[in-house]
């Protein structure tokens, strides 16, 4: 794992050599308070808890996310700079593994430094942190999951405009897999097992089960193993870019 430790860091310390990784963390914590306080109505519920501040991510992520991910692979394409990159002594999983888990730590350090939303409630009333702490790990692994998408499709194209819009269109429709206007449309003429299928793909349903404190190892399994099949995914795509 020295290799991808390596590619890690590097590509962990790239993040932060321009503006752009300051610009994303500050309109990510902005957003996300703001949503909490104006849509949330984080003082007029009377409660303690960081429920308004969550209920936001996965659509604060829908497009912050792909914005992170865009780059990953379809600037190192466009650029020319994927070559050099193979022909560094790690293999391609190697590559996959360093650039995602990276942008992953990007995403949890930017995730962090919310930090002051738990100490405000805590001040503010006697929270139970056991459910705050699940709801951010249930908002980790759904950023890894949305991540873990965004580089497959990163690597299926040069221009990273198209990547962020392939990314923002596929983790929408795992948003919205259990929802009732979707599921009603399988129900028509599909059995039942392959619309309970489809709800279970929804992130959506996973992150709020696991936000109330329900931590199911269900829930846990089913993020790990999307982020390691889209990462696979993104491994053979990139295998297929390289025989071309």
């Amino acid at each position: 794992m020295a290799e991808v430790a390596t590619l890690f860091r590097r590509e962990l310390a790239s993040y932060f050599a321009t503006p752009l990784a300051y610009v994303f963390v500050a309109m990510f914590l902005a957003l996300a308070a703001a949503f909490a306080f104006y849509l949330g109505g984080f003082y007029e519920r009377g409660q303690a808890d960081l429920r308004p501040f969550f209920q936001f991510h996965p659509w604060l992520y829908l497009f912050l996310v792909p914005a992170v991910s865009m780059r990953l692979w379809a600037e190192e394409r466009k650029s020319g700079t994927i070559e050099l990159l193979m022909t560094l002594p790690v293999t391609l999983w190697q590559a996959v593994l360093g650039k995602f888990l990276a942008a992953w730590a990007f995403l949890a350090i930017a995730l962090g430094l919310s930090f002051p939303m738990w100490l405000t409630v805590n001040y503010l009333g006697d929270p139970d942190n056991g459910v705050i702490l699940a709801a951010y790990l249930g908002s980790l692994l759904m950023a890894g999951g949305f991540l873990a998408v965004g580089a497959c499709m990163s690597a299926l194209t040069r221009n990273q405009v198209v990547a962020f819009i392939l990314t923002v269109v596929v983790c929408l429709g795992l948003l919205l897999a259990g929802f009732p206007m979707v599921l009603d449309a399988f129900r028509g003429w599909a059995p039942a097992a392959l619309t309970d299928a489809v709800a279970s793909l929804s992130f959506l349903s996973h992150f709020e089960s696991i936000s109330k404190g329900v931590v199911d190892l269900r829930d846990l399994l089913y993020f790990l193993m999307t982020i390691a099949a889209w990462l696979y995914a993104t491994a053979l795509v990139l295998e297929m870019k390289k025989a071309d």
